[in-house]
């Protein structure tokens, strides 16, 4: 019950994250959200340090650093695969994979999982599919290369909770820490690269159609434009406004506080089958998002996200009983 709880309570404080995380986005670019935002996070989880400890040995570093690998190398492929292919078919794609690479793992370890475990998981995963529905109406086509890369993401993110299942039970809060420094190095070093390449390939693209700076390919200008590397409102220099800077600091805390949840559910118990429970539950990260969306942008959820919200909640009643 303990771990289903843990479970539960990372994925919603997950999806609060995300939720406040493309709240930011739409001033500011993505990556740069994701950037500071685990920056931000290091914070709160220093401050864990101090008050229950930690123990940085070998292993503790070792699987925190590879947390950190995945969790920015798929956060950096979602974004890639977004850019490409409609949200609406690579975003529940990306989930579906976060839950299903670490339960295929537990099970090729040899994981016994009992017949109301095995309905429901697979309950968990239908419902990750349908709140994860989303509208899509940019026409974007679904394509190889988007699939690849959005499954990749999911495996990135599955590869967190596989790395943290790996982590010692008395490392306490260090390979978190571990985990979200490297991270935020990662997501650093991509908020800088990033605009620097759109910036050279705008200047390129209008040298190319004889437009010089200032034109219409100039992308101090076309920034604003739908489509862009840069979303409309504050470009690179500006400065961010009071509530935008909340807005990522609350963020990166829950986002935070998000991975204290998995890693606790993950050692709460000694059963082999924490490891799917946690790692589906934390796919389930959806529904905090749209229920945030709902209760604070008034949004409506659709008949189906409804329909996955309940198979959600079902199929935790069923892991608790299982």
């Amino acid at each position: 019950m303990l771990t289903v709880l843990l479970g539960l309570s990372g994925a919603l404080v997950y999806g609060f994250a995300d939720f406040l995380g493309g709240l930011a986005s739409r001033r500011v670019r993505a990556v740069t959200v994701a950037a500071v935002a685990a920056a931000v996070g290091i914070v709160p989880l220093l401050v864990g340090l101090v008050v229950v400890g930690g123990a940085f040995g070998a292993e503790s570093v070792l699987w925190g650093a590879v947390a950190g690998a995945s969790g920015g190398v798929g956060v950096l492929l979602l974004y890639r695969a977004l850019a490409i292919g409609p949200m609406s078919v690579l975003s529940p794609l990306t989930a579906v994979f976060a839950a299903v690479v670490p339960v295929l793992v537990a099970v090729l370890r040899g994981t016994a999982l009992s017949g109301l475990a095995v309905v429901a998981l697979v309950v968990a995963v239908v419902a990750v599919v349908l709140v994860a529905a989303v509208r899509d109406t940019s026409g974007a086509r679904v394509t190889a290369v988007g699939l690849v890369t959005a499954a990749v993401a999911g495996c990135g993110f599955g590869g967190i909770v596989l790395a943290y299942d790996m982590t010692p039970s008395d490392a306490g809060v260090a390979p978190l820490v571990v985990s979200r420094v490297l991270q935020a190095v990662l997501l650093g070093t991509a908020a800088v690269v990033v605009p620097r390449r759109a910036a050279v390939a705008g200047r390129a693209a209008g040298r190319a159609a004889g437009r010089g700076p200032g034109g219409a390919a100039d992308p101090a200008r076309s920034a604003d434009a739908p489509g862009s590397a840069a979303p409309p409102g504050i470009r690179g220099g500006g400065r961010w406004p009071a509530r935008l800077v909340w807005t990522v600091v609350a963020c990166g805390v829950l986002d935070a506080a998000a991975n204290v949840f998995i890693q606790a559910g993950l050692h709460s118990s000694e059963d082999p089958a924490t490891l799917p429970v946690v790692s589906v539950l934390n796919a389930l990260y959806p529904i905090g998002t749209v229920v945030l969306a709902g209760i604070v942008l008034r949004e409506r959820l659709t008949a189906v996200q409804w329909a996955g919200i309940v198979l959600a909640f079902g199929a935790a009643v069923g892991l608790a009983l299982a």
